[in-house]
């Protein structure tokens, strides 16, 4: 059903993308139409787009209503594992009054906030049910370099692809996510609700052989040893694969520095010679190369993991064990993993497309393949933690944010992301039902669809009135 899922977005995506190209590419040399002008737009347009607004921080309604909607949806966005970028660029942008880019930017500040102190929170919490660390780091480490790579792509594409296509693949994705979430919720509370009814049922007594009274009181022979919360972060932290992880950041990180400093180097002006300029920036020799690099570098690490899990896969199944390599409940085998490459790089594409992490893709497809609901939001939480404070440092070095409400916002989300972890994860063990984690990723999801479906809707139809460009723009001058 997930692979059904993931080829009918990409069906639609691709029909539209083909279907707008060739539209526009025809409208371009025969008509000059007015919503289709030539590829590169009116300076005075690019200079509108470029325009920085940003607000003063000071105490008012605006910062009061940020606030709340700024701590609910970073406590809901992490427990979820979706990270809540499509409910603060709304808030940021509609409430607040910055422009589009810079509450692009602060949202990935709330995100890296709001996942870092999840993770911290998570890395004291015990597995629910296994002597592993909750982190899958197996996981984390196939899905990271494919999204990030993803990520690179999304970015790239979302400066050339019009704005009402991506409002479009905005609501298709989100609701066919959010809808797929709430109906495997669903199916885990009847589940839940069999196995609840099960052990409350009362246990007849039964007899031996010999007459004597047998009790089953289902309490282990050997008491479970209770580890303190120092010895559960220690368990927790395998620094062998967070340093891989850590590299693998760290290579993509100097590649965005390298390509980002390549742009500062260069003053644009919009009124001369700017086509000239960004093309020989965006499609020069050492453009093309930085981006190229991150190909091996990703499928390196990828590349290594596949074969990690192959081997012990194949070796478990040869010696008759049945427990999966890791949390997920698949073989990894070679289409299984082909496919994961497949959803971890359009997820991290759409991810930069829509300008969020790349978390409304990968928290369902953990559940999809398996992962239980504490593994898969504490494991998502953890990859987003890399991608977000990646993009962090790129739109720092662009100087894209404003740095006092960059500091008060994420102070927001790392509280929001620690207590809501410690409340959500409370009701789960009380209820016995982690479903409710599953309920809240369907929100988070289904609500960023409707905030920035209505964003869209409204943006795209006022660039209609005002006769704006409305077709794809060429890759190089926009870059």
């Amino acid at each position: 059903m997930e692979r059904g899922f993931i080829f009918s977005l990409l069906a639609v995506f691709s029909v539209i993308s083909l279907s707008i190209y060739i539209t526009t590419h025809h409208y371009n040399h025969n008509n000059r139409h007015p919503f289709l002008p030539s590829p590169s737009p009116p300076t005075s347009l690019i200079s509108k787009s470029d325009d920085r607004i940003w607000p003063k921080l000071e105490l008012n309604w605006r910062i009061v209503m940020a606030t709340i909607i700024g701590f609910l949806g970073s406590a809901f966005g992490t427990v979820g594992g979706v990270g809540g970028g499509g409910i603060f660029v709304p808030m940021l942008t509609l409430i607040v009054g910055f422009d589009t880019k810079s509450a692009a930017a602060l949202s990935k500040c709330m995100i890296m906030g709001a996942s870092t102190s999840s993770v911290w929170y998570n890395l004291r919490v015990p597995h629910p049910c296994r002597e592993v660390p909750i982190l899958d780091y197996d996981l984390a480490l196939l899905f990271q370099p494919m999204l990030m790579l993803g990520i690179t792509l999304g970015v790239a594409l979302s400066v050339v692809f019009p704005y009402w296509l991506i409002t479009v693949l905005t609501i298709l994705l989100f609701s066919g996510t959010s809808s797929r979430s709430f109906l495997k919720a669903i199916e885990m509370w009847k589940e839940e609700t069999i196995m609840k009814k099960e052990m409350e049922r009362p246990r007849e007594p039964t007899v031996n052989s010999r007459g004597e009274l047998l009790i089953d009181t289902y309490e282990p022979l050997i008491p479970k040893e209770e580890k303190t919360p120092m010895q559960i972060f220690l368990f927790n932290l395998r620094w062998e694969k967070l340093m891989a992880l850590i590299v693998v950041w760290a290579a993509f990180l100097a590649l965005q520095i390298i390509k980002a400093s390549s742009f500062l180097n260069y003053t644009f002006d919009f009124q001369e010679s700017n086509q000239l300029v960004n093309d020989l920036v965006a499609c020069s020799t050492s453009y093309w190369v930085i981006t190229i690099i991150q190909f091996p570098v990703a499928l390196a690490v990828f590349g290594h993991e596949c074969v990690k899990l192959y081997k012990e896969s194949k070796k478990r199944k040869s010696m008759g064990n049945p427990e999966s390599v890791c949390e997920a409940a698949i073989d990894w085998t070679g289409p299984h993993l082909t496919f994961c490459a497949f959803c971890g790089i359009l997820g991290g594409t759409v991810g930069g497309l829509l300008g969020s992490g790349g978390g409304f893709i990968l928290g369902p497809l953990l559940l999809e393949i398996g992962v239980m609901p504490q593994v898969a939001s504490a494991t998502a939480t953890f990859v987003m933690m890399f991608s977000s404070s990646l993009s962090v440092v790129e739109f720092y070095l662009l100087k894209r944010f404003p740095i006092p409400h960059a500091l008060y916002l994420m102070a927001v989300s790392v509280t929001a992301g620690f207590w809501g972890q410690f409340f959500i994860r409370k009701l789960v063990a009380v209820l016995k039902r982690a479903s409710i984690i599953v309920f809240i990723l369907s929100a988070v999801i289904f609500t960023s669809a409707l905030t920035m479906g209505v964003i869209g809707i409204d943006k795209s139809m006022r660039m209609t009135h005002n006769h704006e460009f409305m077709g794809f723009l060429e890759f190089c001058s926009s870059q």
